[in-house]
């Protein structure tokens, strides 16, 4: 058994964050194991609050999972402030996994901010060289590259500035493009660019968490990136297709799927 750690934010309504991560993990074959940096109160209609973990705490829940089980991956989510950031940056720096998959969480899908306006800088000089894998979506892209990629092409001259910045490897979310949703893994020694469609549904929370979960954990099994990425897609376009209903707003994508044969009952 492979084992993944994922560093993220809590989703008390389960379809995203620490919750989401841990779904697609057993889902991609891994054990997964967490460390939680924030609670947040949410449902499906939006973040009503946020609490932030002490940092020291965060610490001690990484040291004592690094202490005791074979980390064959990490996943790092929602980290809200400078310090969280910088404690999270140390502990990379001082376990050293393998692999380190890198989801830069800002803001939620309801609009409610995630990050800090002072943490970005920190982002980029702590964390950022630390990622073997960058995973923004577009406005996650446009914080943090400077502009806004509106094409394949710029989509590709946005991951080569995060490189240039430090990063292992980016991929571009084009979720949020209007033509399709085609994605852009940006690395050296060559682009892959990964064909998406817009699926006419409506519940798609927790989409990128699943996404970077699910690229660790195929990463942690030994794929290699461009292999594990393509999985990891294709894994959450399914589960986007069988999304759940669940409350009033917008639901959760379904992240076992594969064992249902409808939304209630198992096979």
């Amino acid at each position: 058994m492979h084992n993944v750690l994922t560093i993220a934010g809590s989703d008390s309504s389960g379809g995203a964050g620490i919750q989401a991560d841990l779904k697609a993990m057993s889902a991609c074959g891994v054990f997964g194991m967490s460390a939680i940096t924030a609670l947040t109160a949410q449902n499906t209609k939006g973040v009503h609050s946020v609490q932030e973990v002490d940092p020291e705490f965060v610490g001690d829940q990484i040291d004592a999972v690094f202490d005791d089980i074979r980390v064959d991956a990490v996943k790092v989510g929602m980290l809200g402030t400078p310090k969280m950031i910088r404690l999270v940056a140390q502990r990379l720096r001082q376990y050293r996994p393998r692999w380190v998959v890198v989801d830069p969480v800002m803001v939620s899908k309801s609009g409610h901010p995630l990050m800090a306006p002072d943490a970005v800088e920190v982002f980029l000089e702590e964390l950022l060289p630390l990622a073997g894998l960058l995973t923004p979506n577009l406005p996650e892209t446009e914080a943090l590259s400077g502009f806004l990629p509106r094409t394949l092409e710029e989509m590709v001259v946005a991951g080569e500035r995060l490189c240039a910045l430090g990063a292992g490897a980016v991929l571009v979310k084009g979720g949020h493009r209007e033509t399709d949703a085609t994605d852009v893994l940006v690395r050296a020694g060559g682009n892959l660019f990964l064909p998406g469609q817009h699926l006419d549904v409506r519940h798609t929370h927790g989409t990128g968490c699943s996404l970077s979960s699910a690229i660790a954990a195929f990463l942690a099994r030994g794929l290699e990136l461009s292999q594990a990425v393509t999985r990891a897609k294709s894994y959450v376009a399914t589960g986007i297709e069988h999304g759940l209903a669940l409350g009033h707003g917008v639901g959760p994508i379904h992240h076992f799927w594969s064992l249902y044969g409808g939304e209630e009952s198992p096979l």
